[in-house]
């Protein structure tokens, strides 16, 4: 079946006897699931391509991606194929053996970035805390720093365990979690001058920055794309001084900026990335990646349990080459020319409410002017309501991430719903 007959079937509305036959009820899942996620009021049961349907049958463009995650949509079939292919031949074994999934999706990432290793886990805050470890055993045995600290930026993100919630230069995601894990300094984004200040002031008297761990876009610090020269000079201050530069791609990174990574935005290759999110198109899978020359960990010094194992793998490398074979790239970035030009027609139309439009590729983000209440959330419900699932990127962004396979037209409809949801909360 291909995948365009495949969205035509789901494309039609699901008779009242195909919905779950056990009525969903919101108050008896609050009851038994722990509150960490501010839920926005729908509950989805099937998906194909860029759309899905919640269990009244209701049928939404998704323009959220699972959060910049569902890379081929929604029961692609490279997926489904792949899935099902793994499960009946061998799911998970463990590390303590050679997995030839791992050994080929390893090296399909090496053979298509700048990397010479690949460590595997399960999630992007996985992934940025092995780069984390990695570069801390760097500055200790190689630049023989004895209490090694990592810059990040203002507003970054780069997970929730305790070490990338430090990490993370915004301090509503670190209240009430202290005390904090020491060894990271925060700079403001896209600012040299701050980081030459900042490497001159910790360094004075003895070494101690290891690392410069940061985003080559900012994700949900309001989708801000790097700065050329700025990132340029980072690689320049981190090749004079020994300093380590990790780049964390958990969201941008798979093709998501319309090149398989976001560092090629930028002109630069990093010693360290990070990946996750797009990698698995919504299967569970984190990676950090390096150079040789800092692969420095040793057997025992990290692992994972589930890391690696034969079914996120062999999944995994579906994704990655169906990316290839469909010239998702080219797709990527001509929908995203398409997305950004209609955005910025509509905040010609609603100037005192859109303030401005950016992103790269398939990552975009509308913001919304200071000088009024309106919000991203407010945005996001008026958007479901007409049939458009959005995301916001801070209180004031609007983020658009859809499936990499998003078609023409299925733009043209984000933007009628968007513009339609403007109208009525702003009329």
């Amino acid at each position: 079946m291909s995948f365009q007959t495949l969205v035509e079937e789901a494309s039609i509305p699901p008779a009242s006897g195909s919905v779950s036959s056990i009525p969903f009820d919101t108050d008896s899942f609050n009851e038994a699931v722990m509150s960490t996620y501010g839920r926005f009021p729908l509950a989805l049961e099937k998906g194909a391509g860029c759309r899905v349907w919640d269990t009244q049958g209701q049928e939404y463009l998704d323009f959220v991606a699972g959060i910049a995650t569902c890379t081929l949509g929604h029961a692609h079939p490279a997926m489904v194929e792949a899935v099902t292919r793994q499960i009946q031949k061998l799911h998970h074994v463990s590390n303590l053996y050679y997995i030839p999934e791992q050994g080929e999706l390893a090296k399909w990432i090496i053979q298509h970035s700048c990397a010479d290793r690949v460590f595997f886990c399960n999630s992007g805050a996985e992934a940025n805390e092995a780069a984390i470890k990695l570069a801390r055993k760097y500055a200790h045995t190689v630049l023989e720093i004895d209490k090694p600290i990592i810059l990040t930026a203002n507003a970054s993100f780069h997970g929730r365990t305790l070490a990338t919630i430090t990490a993370t230069g915004q301090p509503k995601y670190q209240k009430y979690f202290d005390p904090l894990v020491p060894g990271f300094h925060y700079v403001p984004y896209n600012d040299i001058t701050a980081i030459e200040t900042a490497i001159s002031e910790l360094d004075e008297g003895d070494y101690q920055v290891a690392a410069i761990l940061i985003e080559p876009l900012q994700g949900e610090g309001g989708v801000r794309p790097g700065d050329v020269a700025y990132f340029q000079k980072l690689r320049r201050i981190c090749d004079e001084t020994g300093i380590l530069l990790i780049f964390d791609e958990v969201q941008v990174g798979m093709g998501r900026s319309g090149y398989l990574w976001g560092y090629e935005h930028l002109g630069v290759e990093p010693d360290i990335f990070t990946s996750a999110k797009g990698l698995g198109g919504g299967i569970p899978i984190g990676a950090m990646m390096s150079k040789k020359f800092c692969a420095v960990f040793q057997p025992g010094e990290h692992a994972s349990t589930f890391g690696g194992n034969p079914f996120v793998c062999g999944v995994a490398l579906s994704v990655c080459q169906t990316l290839e074979k469909e010239k998702i790239l080219q797709n990527v970035q001509e929908r995203g020319e398409q997305l950004r030009a209609g955005l910025r027609a509509i905040a010609t139309k609603y100037p005192n409410y859109v303030s401005e439009v950016r992103g790269w590729g398939l990552i975009n983000g509308m913001e919304l002017t200071d000088d009024i209440a309106l919000t991203a959330g407010e945005v996001v419900n008026a958007a479901i309501a007409e049939g458009l699932l959005l995301v916001p990127a801070g209180p004031k962004v609007v983020r658009f991430v859809p499936p990499l396979i998003v078609t023409k037209t299925e733009i043209d409809q984000a933007l009628q719903a968007l513009d339609k949801a403007l109208a009525k909360i702003t009329g």
